[in-house]
């Protein structure tokens, strides 16, 4: 994983597909439908960015698992910049998900379940850096952030991907709802999304991997750490 993060195909076939998911989200034909309209094309960004984010708190798992195993502290400089950054494209995908939810439901927040579950998970990642900012000793900071860390996704998971389902939901694939495979992302839109979605994900890794170089130049808990 580090060694692919020093190498730099992927960081333009990540430029390549942003500026491709900028370029056909605005100009691409998009199903007409009520109520959505032309607010559908917000399908590029908006779910990408929680895509982009699962991913990044997944390899933030995997590392935290690690440290706890192999007890180096670069798996815990792994774990804590992906978690960073999946928490950063959190952040924008609740956002551009207000936005759309302005455009579509009448308010930014209408205290939807699938809206105040995804508020309550990127919380809990919040406290993530509140307790490692709280622990001055690395070893242990490292050790219990490991620890809660592996919580925090496990608890995303219900929040995310079950409780939701279990309520009355304005959100597509919950609570009743026909997905959007089901009825608007069509084979037009899938041309854009799916790069969309890997587009998103590799500019969370390369921002990740920008994040970690700069914490082993000034951190000294990991400037001695060998990645």
């Amino acid at each position: 994983m580090v060694k692919l993060m020093q190498q730099s195909w992927w960081k333009l076939l990540a430029i390549f597909l942003l500026c491709y998911t900028v370029v056909g989200g605005l100009l691409f034909a998009v199903p007409r439908l009520n109520i959505l309209n032309e607010t559908i094309r917000n399908l590029y960004y908006h779910v990408p960015m929680w895509f982009g984010m699962i991913i990044l708190f997944t390899v933030s798992l995997v590392y935290s698992i690690l440290y706890l195993y192999r007890g180096k502290l670069s798996d815990d400089l792994m774990a804590v910049e992906t978690a960073n950054v999946g928490l950063l494209l959190g952040v924008l995908g609740l956002l551009t998900g207000m936005i759309w939810a302005n455009y579509t439901w009448g308010s930014p927040w209408n205290g939807d379940p699938k809206q105040n579950m995804s508020a309550i998970a990127l919380l809990i990642y919040f406290a993530y850096s509140i307790l490692r900012a709280s622990i001055p000793d690395p070893t242990k900071r490292a050790r219990i952030s490991a620890v809660y860390n592996i919580f925090a996704f496990f608890s995303m998971i219900p929040l995310l991907f079950v409780v939701p389902r279990l309520t009355d939901s304005l959100h597509p694939s919950n609570g009743g709802n026909n997905g959007f495979v089901v009825y608007d992302l069509d084979n037009q839109m899938r041309l854009v999304f799916y790069p969309a979605v890997m587009g998103f994900t590799l500019l969370g890794l390369w921002i990740s991997s920008l994040r970690i170089r700069l914490r082993l130049i000034f951190d000294p808990n990991y400037n001695h750490s060998s990645l």
